[in-house]
């Protein structure tokens, strides 16, 4: 039973969802004062959602029947597809990207994006670490994020500027939707931007692993976490290693650790990789980097391609969305649409 069909206004479960509480078990989990506080309402409001949560945790609203939990953890596949109606999405701000993301990268999910160098992977993953913070008025999520770098190619003055456009945007959608530009103006300051971008970096695959397991905690402890992003996953992996099958294991189990945090806590895990050459067919070609078995580790895999001078980005693989493929730019203000951008559907 998921929390968009409680019985309680439209606003509360709103509230709830940009919160990132998406299931009843989500809220018989918190306590009452991180409730309150998380949803900026009363204890007693907070307890009175509580008490309806626990009400219709066992009745099917399908069918008005009671039902009750045999094992912990499972799901019906009702449940699931109510879910999948109000699963919260990260604009790239590429409106085309976004179309064939079904609303921008998907939480509860691990998205692989990959491509050659100059791309635009890292101008991707600073772009996704602020607009994560678009407040709920603005149709964001009002989160936080973590931003995970191997190379060192985080660039502080770069997020500054994005942030900075990021503002500007969300001033033209207050001054086109409100008469009183004075009454909706933006609060949000790009200071407070970078104060919510949780940055670390790492030199070594032994920082990356034992990281990616301190998320868990790190995470429980600043729950408005709404993204993780390693830039990149492959960097640290790809030398110093002469035990493949040692490899693969380590890359395994960071995957399935990864995937348990998007689930655990509702967020967008995002991980950048970089790309090799394969033998296929009598010829090289190029590829995503860590192989084969490392290409089922992650739900959604979005691969960055030059066709000219344009940027594209396909869909390679994904279990819910459409394989396409969207123009997108780099700008001074961050990801945005081509001016020559044209959707090209692929079957």
């Amino acid at each position: 039973m998921e929390v968009g069909m409680l019985p309680i206004s439209a606003s509360k479960r709103g509230k709830l969802l940009s919160n990132g509480y998406t299931t009843l078990l989500s809220i018989s989990r918190a306590s009452l004062s991180d409730l309150a506080r998380d949803l900026q309402v009363s204890e007693g409001e907070a307890s009175e959602i509580m008490k309806c949560a626990s009400k219709t945790s066992t009745l099917d609203l399908s069918t008005g029947t009671h039902t009750t939990t045999v094992v912990n953890g499972g799901q019906t596949a009702w449940a699931m597809l109510n879910e999948e109606k109000f699963s919260l999405h990260i604009t790239t701000s590429c409106t085309d990207l976004d179309n064939i993301l079904g609303g921008g990268i998907i939480c509860k999910e691990v998205t692989e994006i990959g491509g050659v160098p100059g791309i635009g992977k890292t101008q991707i993953g600073i772009q996704l670490a602020v607009n994560v913070q678009i407040p709920p008025e603005y149709g964001g999520l009002g989160g936080k994020a973590i931003y995970i770098d191997t190379e060192g190619s985080f660039m502080v003055e770069r997020v500054l500027q994005i942030a900075e456009a990021c503002i500007e945007d969300m001033s033209e959608y207050s001054s086109h939707f409100h008469k009183d530009f004075q009454a909706s103006e933006v609060k949000t300051h790009p200071n407070s931007i970078l104060e919510n971008i949780f940055y670390f970096r790492v030199c070594s695959y032994t920082e990356q692993i034992a990281l990616v397991n301190y998320l868990d905690k790190f995470i429980t402890e600043h729950k408005d976490v709404k993204i993780v992003i390693i830039d990149s996953v492959t960097f640290h992996f790809r030398q110093d290693f002469d035990d493949m099958a040692l490899r693969t294991r380590l890359l395994s189990a960071m995957a399935l650790k990864l995937m348990k945090l998007a689930s655990k806590f509702c967020l967008a895990v995002v991980l950048l990789n970089q790309v090799t050459t394969k033998h296929i067919d009598g010829s090289f070609q190029l590829t995503l980097a860590l192989g084969d078995s490392w290409s089922h580790s992650c739900t959604n895999r979005i691969i960055l391609f030059w066709n000219g001078n344009d940027r594209h980005a396909f869909i390679d693989k994904s279990p819910s969305l459409k394989s396409a493929s969207a123009q997108y730019s780099v700008t001074p203000k961050g990801i945005r649409n081509s001016t020559s951008c044209k959707r090209i559907k692929m079957m």
